[in-house]
């Protein structure tokens, strides 16, 4: 069995760059072990995911209103976990399902498999699909690898109950426990430690670092840890490391704890290990080709998504950070491009990404953290939604909208925001980055009012120090060199 192009992985890079690869008129076959399209993305990630936290945020919204609002409800909401969870998995089928179709239309083969190679143009088949050939074996002119991640897992923490969960687990929804211990506080803790308390789980986060969210700006972080501080109810413990895992007499899990904030053991119902992902480049076989695979389990791939060896290419998860379904999309079509014989590559000047907690945090482009790390000089201009309308309608003034610029050439370089709605508002964002857009392009922008797409002009508006609803003294010209 031959393709000329085979794809090895079906999640958002893979079908994208399958189905681009077929609408350019190519061959191709894709393998995927799962028995539906979608990766984890759709499966069990993104999607998923997402589906829980609005409900979450619905039952934070109705919360709100109690509080301060004057609205008033006879009790707590009842949650039927199995209304919820068939909801989740409605989602989920209704979308697969789509993907199927679009194979099927656009004459893409799909081989419900587990693919390693044998060498650098043979693929070895495993599975009980009817159209994996007698001899298990499928020949192509180029593979596009795209297997994604994992979760990882500490083997310390792997104790072998089904109450030590990965993000995977979480999002099962098994039940609701009275007490879950959140391990890690990125954002998939945070995002599922969330829907647990929004369901009524009494959550911990515990995190090893001195902040939640390591690596993002500090301004952004401060809104949403103040209120992630309120929902849990101050369970939430900086520097602080989880010494042991264990299952207690009980059936509870019992963990150590060793830091300034939490110190000695505490038993909870169910423990989410979030501390990461890895790539899943290791059982495929890649050591009977030219592909080279890094230290961290990332794969070696240029601006093309070419890898060392010529019939392989890499995109998504496998190829390096950041891992985002969004970028792994984008990828894919590069590399579907670039086995079509088109002068494609990847090169994005903005990569957005999503913190979906309430607030939800979002940035694109140059950060705070990576200028400072770099020792780059830019101006940066905050605006706090505050002095927004929108915001004060909505009773959700805690956000901000920054936007980092060159002090030289007034080019937007980054921007950062979090609030009700900012992985909606990072699209224009990114959109302004990517054309190379100078301040005054922004603040000269109409944007419609009352909405929160005003504060991105509203910042760029304060770097100019012309901003209506906050003083700032106006920027000064740069001088000029006699």
């Amino acid at each position: 069995m031959h393709t000329p192009l085979v794809v090895l992985g079906g999640g958002p890079g893979g079908y994208a760059a399958a189905f681009l690869a077929a609408d350019e008129g190519l061959d191709v076959t894709i393998v995927e072990a799962e028995p539906r399209l979608g990766g984890t993305c759709l499966l069990r990630g993104c999607i998923p995911s997402k589906a829980l936290l609005h409900v979450a945020r619905v039952i934070g919204e109705v919360d709100e209103l109690r509080e301060d609002w004057g609205v008033s409800y006879d009790d707590r909401p009842r949650i039927d976990v199995d209304a919820v969870r068939a909801r989740k998995d409605k989602v989920i089928d209704n979308l697969t399902g789509g993907l199927g179709n679009l194979a099927k239309r656009r004459g893409v083969t799909v081989i419900r498999a587990r693919g390693s190679f044998i060498d650098s143009t043979t693929m070895k088949l495993e599975g009980d699909d009817p159209s994996i050939p007698d001899d298990g074996q499928l020949t192509f002119d180029h593979c596009i690898l795209a297997t994604g991640s994992v979760p990882a897992m500490p083997p310390a923490f792997d104790i072998g109950s089904d109450k030590v969960m990965d993000s995977t687990g979480a999002l099962a929804l098994a039940d609701i426990p009275e007490n879950l211990l959140v391990i890690g506080g990125g954002y998939i803790g945070l995002e599922m430690g969330s829907v647990y308390a929004g369901l009524g789980s009494k959550v911990t986060v515990v995190e090893l670092a001195e902040g939640l969210l390591p690596g993002a700006d500090r301004d952004l972080v401060k809104p949403l840890a103040k209120r992630i501080e309120k929902l849990l109810e101050g369970r939430v413990y900086l520097n602080t490391k989880v010494g042991s895992i264990a299952e207690a007499e009980d059936g509870r899990i019992e963990v150590t704890f060793e830091g300034p904030g939490r110190f000695g053991h505490e038993r909870f119902d169910r423990v989410l290990v979030s501390i990461g992902r890895r790539p899943v480049t290791k059982g495929l076989g890649l050591e009977n080709t030219q592909v080279v695979v890094n230290q961290r389990g990332f794969v070696e791939c240029d601006a093309q998504q070419r890898t060392a060896d010529p019939h392989i290419l890499a995109i998504g998860d496998v190829a390096g950070d950041p891992m985002l379904a969004h970028k792994a999309t984008h990828e894919g079509r590069v590399a579907a491009e670039v086995v079509a014989g088109k002068p494609a590559a990847f090169d994005k000047a903005a990569i957005p990404a999503v913190v979906f907690t309430d607030p939800e945090i979002a940035w694109a482009g140059l950060t705070q953290e990576e200028a400072r790390r770099e020792g780059r000089n830019v101006d940066v201009a905050i605006y706090p939604w505050a002095a927004s309308g929108r915001a004060q309608a909505l009773g959700r003034t805690e956000g901000l909208t920054k936007w980092l610029i060159d002090p030289e050439t007034q080019r937007v370089l980054g921007c950062g925001i979090v609030g009700v709605g900012a992985g909606e508002l990072i699209a224009e964002a990114a959109l302004a980055i990517e054309m190379g857009c100078e301040a005054g392009d922004i603040s000269e922008t109409v944007h419609a009012h009352p909405t929160m797409s005003e504060t991105l002009m509203n910042s760029a508006e304060v770097f100019f120090g012309t901003a209506t609803e906050i003083y700032k003294p106006k920027r000064k010209p740069a001088a000029v060199a006699e």
